[in-house]
């Protein structure tokens, strides 16, 4: 017969497995244990302990004992991104990985590749999946969405969700974790209007959520500055423009923004880092010097914002995006009740923007 504290542990251990995906389960206290089946105080400890060890219950000082929220089905997490080879994924996805593991959680990576149907196959095969949660950054967030019914039907059967870097509309009961890009392109065009740049242009993505309130936050700050906006100096790019740079290097919509330039601005916006990183290179090629003649800032703080010989001033993330979703994610699968989160930006100051000299 098994010892005593493992026969306990079987029982506790069937308990959480019941309530796994019911919201916050908390076990009785030790004194409860003891009495309801009639044990010492060591061996129910022991018990614990045992649990605690396998990763299925946390002590909480003052509180007592809680499960972590793996369960008895397989403990994944798929995880749906846009590119994984993109430039910021690889971080994103290894940060994910860390924060999951350490709680026992696997991870299994999809790419949509910025495709709407491509998206509906993945969540097809999740529907019948044995996974736990979902982080996802959605595809051309900026667009309605026709896989809004595959998504409440995950829901519905009691796996978390959670986007990461914008979401849906439609999906309102949804939690999402991004950077607040208002605030970071307003932040931006603050930094050069008081370098003395009134002609400032833009990059932006004009089919991501992202694209659109880094936009929105350099145009407010043009208004509040007094500075009238050129919409002519905003260029906007898709994700089959993107996927075209990436994979054949074809930058006509940066080539096109710097043949419209003809002394019309002196200081650019853009997207993130590798946009600017590859309009420098075009800049360069146009005999267009940086910061001499124009100046460059972008979003992302990531390593290509270090790759030209003019290192990109830059916008930093004030918390790091896939640390945050994992984070997140696993308190939603513990049952907790949590909300909606932007963060801010820190401004990084680097050698592509300089004082406008007119």
């Amino acid at each position: 017969m098994p010892a005593k504290y493992i026969r306990l542990a079987d029982i506790l251990r069937e308990s959480i497995f019941q309530n796994t995906g019911r919201g916050i389960y908390k076990l009785p206290s030790e004194k409860e244990l003891c009495e309801q089946y009639h044990m010492s105080r060591q061996t129910v400890r022991t018990a614990l302990h045992l649990l605690t060890e396998e990763g299925l219950i946390e002590k909480r000082k003052g509180s007592g004992s809680y499960s972590t929220g793996l369960g008895v089905m397989q403990n994944t997490i798929a995880v749906i991104v846009n590119y994984a080879e993109e430039y910021t994924t690889p971080t994103f996805l290894a940060n994910i990985k860390s924060v999951l593991g350490e709680k026992g959680y696997s991870i299994n990576v999809y790419s949509t590749r910025s495709r709407i149907a491509e998206e509906r196959k993945i969540l097809e095969k999740l529907k019948d999946a044995s996974i736990r949660g979902i982080i996802v950054e959605g595809s051309k967030n900026a667009l309605p969405n026709p896989n809004l019914d595959l998504y409440e039907h995950l829901m519905a059967k009691g796996i978390s969700i959670l986007f990461s870097g914008g979401i849906y509309k439609g999906l309102t009961d949804c939690i999402c974790m991004k950077d607040n890009d208002y605030y970071g392109g307003y932040l931006l065009a603050k930094h050069l209007i008081q370098m003395g740049h009134t002609r400032i242009a833009g990059i932006f993505k004009m089919d991501d959520q992202q694209g659109l309130e880094r936009y929105m936050g350099f145009a407010s700050a043009m208004r509040d500055f007094g500075i009238p906006f050129p919409e002519e100096l905003t260029a906007w790019y898709t994700a089959a423009n993107l996927e075209a740079l990436q994979s054949k290097g074809d930058t006509s919509f940066l080539t096109d923004l710097i043949r419209r330039n003809k002394g019309l601005y002196s200081s650019v916006i853009c997207q993130n880092d590798e946009i600017a990183y590859w309009l420098i290179q075009e800049l360069s090629y146009a005999q267009i010097r940086v910061p001499e003649d124009i100046s460059v800032v972008s979003f992302d703080n990531s390593y290509m914002s270090d790759l030209n010989s003019v290192h990109i001033t830059t916008l930093a993330h004030d918390r790091e995006p896939g640390s945050a979703a994992a984070a997140a994610l696993l308190r939603m699968i513990q049952g907790e009740t949590i909300f909606s989160e932007d963060f801010s930006w820190n401004l990084v100051a680097k050698n592509s923007d300089a004082p406008y000299n007119s």
